[in-house]
């Protein structure tokens, strides 16, 4: 059948950007080596163009700034003071052309832009009735193998929790956060969990780069002899993480190290890491997602599929990432909504046996419960806290 095109000045174009943040609660703290989570803000963006149709994304990092350059806050007033004016007007349809342009007006900023690029895809992927797998490329799978991260920092409920999983099958691999104690009292951490669930699980730890290269050193060594079988980033640079690789039988996992396809070209290069944790929002967007898997794939480095403990959204937006990698031998970690105690979806992602199915509806699948994000919208909160003195005359 032969396919019309629309001419050009026929095209949708982007006729307005909204921002906002929500800010949910999540069902226990989470430590990490440089801070301690007791909540997660979401940067929702919402695309609407001339066609009447609305696209979403969502910019979330973890713990704020504590973890890198870009806060909720910060990619708002980017979405909304300059990524924003240089789409308005423009054709909807052609989003790596839009992006291109974003990436000469806008320096840096990668999870702002990674928002915006994600509600452009979504929104075509609904005016065409394709998943946002298929504007990728095509998905090669339609589930993906889901880690849980073990944060509470204390030993006997990191065990029962991952009891817990174990027994409803939703995840048999466990990612224990190290780093914020003395090298020994982690180590004893995770053999303890590790003899606690036996061969009925895997063990991995994220270092989230507290350590030093000589603890690095130890730490390696003795993590290996305790049954871990994966270290991600336990030191900040990428030479002294190149230093490290292959010298213990553990795989050394690249995270912080990586943002965007330079990056992982140059830990590619020096042959880094062993495995590639890769962030969609990290690496700059869904597109730029793919060209660090690829330079990945030629290098013969393992896949991760990372998060920034991201809501749905941006889960979303991940698992049809991720679905398109021809390998994902270290599985993924998008877990981030089942962090959250609140569901901000009109129907939840779908977590089971292991996996989360990746939605196959047009778009990213998925659509928001609007009166939840009202409801939790931050400056929701402040309307609602201002009403009830202003109506007292208080």
């Amino acid at each position: 059948m032969e396919r019309t095109l629309i001419p050009f000045s026929q095209a949708p174009v982007v006729e307005r950007v909204e921002t906002c943040l929500l800010d949910l609660p999540t069902v226990r703290p989470h430590r990490l080596s440089m801070a301690t989570m007791q909540g997660q803000t979401l940067m929702l963006v919402r695309v609407f163009c001339s066609d009447g149709v609305v696209g979403i994304g969502e910019g979330t990092t973890i713990a704020g700034l504590s973890y890198g350059p870009e806060s909720p806050e910060s990619m708002q007033s980017a979405v909304d003071l300059y990524i924003a004016p240089a789409i308005l007007g423009a054709d909807a349809t052609r989003v790596q052309a839009l992006m291109q342009r974003v990436g000469q007006r806008v320096k840096g900023n990668h999870f702002a832009r990674s928002a915006v690029e994600t509600a452009l895809l979504d929104a075509h992927g609904k005016r065409t009735g394709l998943p946002v797998s298929e504007l990728l490329g095509g998905r090669v799978r339609d589930r993906l193998p889901v880690a849980w991260t073990l944060a509470s920092g204390d030993t006997a409920r990191d065990i029962e929790e991952a009891e817990r999983m174990l027994d409803a099958r939703r995840h048999r691999v466990f990612k224990l956060k190290i780093g914020a104690r003395p090298l020994h009292e982690d180590v004893a951490h995770v053999a303890a969990i590790k003899r606690a669930i036996g061969d009925r699980g895997a063990v991995r730890v994220d270092v989230n780069m507290a350590w030093s290269e000589l603890e690095a050193a130890q730490g390696l060594a003795a993590l290996a002899d305790v049954g871990c079988e994966l270290v991600e980033q336990p030191v900040a640079s990428a030479a002294a993480l190149a230093r490290l690789a292959r010298r213990f039988p553990v795989a050394l996992m690249a995270d912080e190290s990586l943002y965007g396809p330079a990056s992982a070209f140059e830990l590619a290069r020096v042959s880094g890491a062993d495995v590639f944790a890769v962030k969609v929002e990290q690496s700059g967007g869904l597109y730029a997602a793919q060209r660090v898997a690829a330079i990945a794939d030629a290098a013969g480095i393992g896949l991760y599929g990372g998060t920034m403990l991201e809501g749905a959204v941006g889960t979303a937006a991940s698992a049809h990432v991720f679905a398109t990698f021809p390998g994902l031998q270290w599985g993924t970690e998008l877990f981030g909504p089942l962090l959250l105690t609140e569901e901000i979806l009109a129907e939840p992602l779908a977590y089971a046996d292991f996996h989360l199915a990746v939605p196959d509806g047009p778009g990213l699948g998925i659509a928001l419960d609007e009166d939840r994000v009202r409801h939790f919208r931050r400056d929701g909160r402040r309307a609602r806290a201002a009403a009830p003195s202003s109506a007292t005359g208080g």
